[in-house]
């Protein structure tokens, strides 16, 4: 089944599926933008990196650095959230909290993002980012 794709303002690339039929569908294309009718093939299956999506001859495909950019956004998201009960344990100060502890614990969720942002700014693929992020789950 055909799709009709177009860059948007915000830079991403939106995707219209007809319900009917492709001629009228494009009147949902903004006026004056530049849109192909592709396949559906020819749009990535995973939406993971959709943010990233760029309208390239004739078909969609990853923009690598804008990858990188929601690559370290969630991996700071996921660092961030291991960080939570660390944090909690050092600012609230409990008397019988191990506060070495908790500060080693830190160091170690440290170290393993940033083996992680070294995997991100080398990745050549959005798969490589992707695998990188997943296997921390």
């Amino acid at each position: 089944m055909n799709r009709i794709i177009y860059q948007s303002e915000s830079g991403g690339v939106a995707v219209i599926i007809p319900t009917e039929s492709v001629e009228l569908a494009l009147k949902d294309v903004p006026e004056g933008v530049p849109y192909e009718i592709v396949d559906a093939a020819d749009i990535p299956s995973d939406r993971y990196f959709r943010n990233a999506w760029v309208m390239r001859d004739c078909c969609v495909e990853h923009d690598l650095d804008k990858c990188k950019e929601i690559g370290h956004d969630r991996r700071r998201q996921q660092r961030a959230e291991e960080f939570a009960p660390l944090d909690r344990v050092i600012s609230l100060q409990l008397p019988g909290m191990d506060m070495v502890a908790a500060e080693a614990g830190r160091q170690l969720i440290r170290n393993k993002y940033a083996l992680i942002q070294d995997v991100i700014e080398g990745a050549s693929t959005p798969d490589e980012i992707k695998t990188a992020l997943e296997a921390n789950k």
